[in-house]
């Protein structure tokens, strides 16, 4: 069986910065991470549940530990989204006995400056935001069909790319950027809102088998 790791990570770099950011949903910034641990097999199929957002099914788990590192790394994201010191989140799968990086999920997210000095940014309805953010959570379902399989037991981490100047929590400790040496990579569709852009994208180790 398959687990996570217990201690949360950031990585640092540099970002723009505006005080403008609708990119806060805490149902938004979660479902992609849980998509990919359920499809991956991160964590088994009976921790999850079947739910109805945004016009599709979802799964939403129900691990207890799983719940409380999601929830304390998306409230710290969602602060520095509004902030918009934040450039990336990514999502790396690792085996668990030799700590070896297979699968690293990207997600890079920038910000535009103009809306900054802009009372009246961009506007972009809901629905529109909750169809491209459907349509990122099924191509993620589709990309697993063809990537390789986890066949030893795995663990993740979560890794926030920030401003170098940015107070970071206790809780959280700096980490490296865990690439993957010789990777094959595939570029996933992008949403957007009234102010920022997210591109997506998997890297994953190739194996002879593929």
């Amino acid at each position: 069986m398959s687990r996570s790791h217990e201690n949360l990570s950031y990585q640092t770099s540099t970002v723009v910065q505006t005080n403008q950011c609708p990119l806060t949903n805490h149902r938004q910034l979660q479902q992609p991470p849980k998509s990919i641990l359920y499809q991956r097999g991160i964590y088994p199929p009976e921790t999850f549940t079947r739910v109805t957002h945004y016009d599709m099914s979802l799964q939403l788990t129900t691990d207890l530990k799983l719940k409380n590192y999601l929830t304390n790394v998306v409230s710290q994201l969602k602060e520095w989204l509004f902030e918009c010191t934040v450039q990336k989140l990514v999502l790396v799968i690792t085996c668990l006995e030799t700590n070896e990086v297979l699968e690293r999920w990207q997600f890079d997210i920038e910000c535009d400056k103009s809306a900054k000095e802009s009372s009246a940014p961009r506007e972009k309805s809901i629905k529109t935001i909750q169809d491209e953010i459907r349509s990122v959570i099924r191509q993620i379902t589709a990309t697993v069909t063809f990537l390789p399989l986890l066949e030893t037991p795995c663990a993740f981490d979560l890794l926030v790319y920030t401003d170098k100047d940015l107070v970071v929590p206790e809780k959280w400790e700096e980490s490296g950027p865990q690439i993957i040496d010789q990777s094959e990579e595939v570029r996933l569709r992008s949403f957007t809102t009234s102010i920022h852009k997210v591109n997506s994208m998997v890297a994953y180790k190739r194996t002879d088998s593929v």
